[in-house]
């Protein structure tokens, strides 16, 4: 199950934290022990002797700030990469563990990666309207996704209300801090932002913007991208859900590339959103943002 992705806080965990049942039975055994002074006292005076034996427990446990040990796996990267600049965003699909790199509010342009949100909006369309995709808009979110068709993402964004349909789409989705383009490739957008829209696609919840079977068309449009762009992401884990982007700039002629996903890896899910820019070659790009993915990956694992 994926906990859907609202907002994004700097996140800190307890090493070796005590599972919730191991810390209850410390309550209950610690509340036991001291029976004889629990019993009688009034409601208002009981809980504070069992906080006291919770926060004593949690002073012992050193804390972890998930996004200072992604930072310290990151850079390093940055560092043999002169001049690209690149923002990871990553969160554990069972844990709702999470963390990030590259600040939550510095915006890269999208390139391909806006389909998946494009194809959201969409769906998100069609549910208001009470209607299945018609075959051509399923014939252009094939050709969108799979293939990652220039012509039928134009088409589909037009489709859902140009650049201010796709904004309202992003605002009911949770998406604060990416701004839609006509020409859509240069939509901004931030690495949290596309952990959120990643969390409205691979969730599970009842009441989510977009439902169990939109979800789950996406999902597996995803998972059948062409071979030739099954990279990024998909080198964090052994099987894997993504869609990629990439474009030179027309300014620099400098590489854009960036990837989003869902990775399988030593048995757990994790949701990963990696962007760059600044790098010469489409090649050292990929090479990059799929060293950047291992490497959140790792952080996580390692907070398990």
């Amino acid at each position: 199950m994926v906990p859907s992705v609202r907002t994004m806080p700097r996140h800190r965990i307890r090493r070796s934290a005590l599972p919730v049942s191991l810390t209850a039975a410390v309550v209950l055994a610690a509340s036991a022990a001291a029976g004889a002074y629990l019993v009688g006292r009034s409601p208002d005076q009981a809980p504070a002797a069992v906080a006291s034996v919770s926060s004593a427990s949690a002073s012992e446990e050193p804390v972890v700030d998930l996004d200072a040990e992604l930072a310290g796996a990151v850079e390093p990267l940055l560092s043999a990469a002169s001049g690209a600049a690149l923002s990871v965003a990553v969160l554990d699909g069972d844990s709702g563990v999470r963390a990030v790199y590259g600040g939550t509010e510095t915006a890269y342009e999208t390139a391909s990666i806006v389909k998946v949100d494009i194809l959201a909006a969409l769906l998100l369309l069609a549910q208001d309207e009470g209607r299945e995709l018609t075959a051509a808009e399923r014939a252009r979110a094939v050709a969108m996704i799979e293939k990652s068709d220039n012509d039928s993402a134009t088409a589909l964004l037009a489709a859902v209300g140009g650049a201010a349909g796709l904004d309202a789409a992003n605002e009911r989705l949770g998406l604060t801090a990416t701004t839609a383009a006509h020409a859509w490739g240069l939509t901004s957008t931030t690495a949290a932002d596309q952990l959120t829209l990643l969390g409205a696609v691979f969730g599970t919840e009842a009441d989510a913007e977009l439902s169990e079977a939109s979800r789950t068309y996406v999902r597996e449009l995803m998972a059948q991208v062409e071979a030739d762009q099954q990279w990024d992401v998909s080198a964090a884990g052994e099987s894997w859900a993504l869609k990629n982007g990439w474009m030179p700039r027309t300014a620099t002629g400098l590489w854009n590339v960036n990837s989003i996903g869902r990775v399988t890896a030593d048995g757990h899910t994790y949701l990963v959103a990696v962007l760059s820019e600044g790098q010469r070659t489409k090649e050292r790009g990929i090479a990059l943002v799929e060293s950047a993915a291992k490497v959140a990956v790792g952080v996580l694992k390692a907070a398990r």
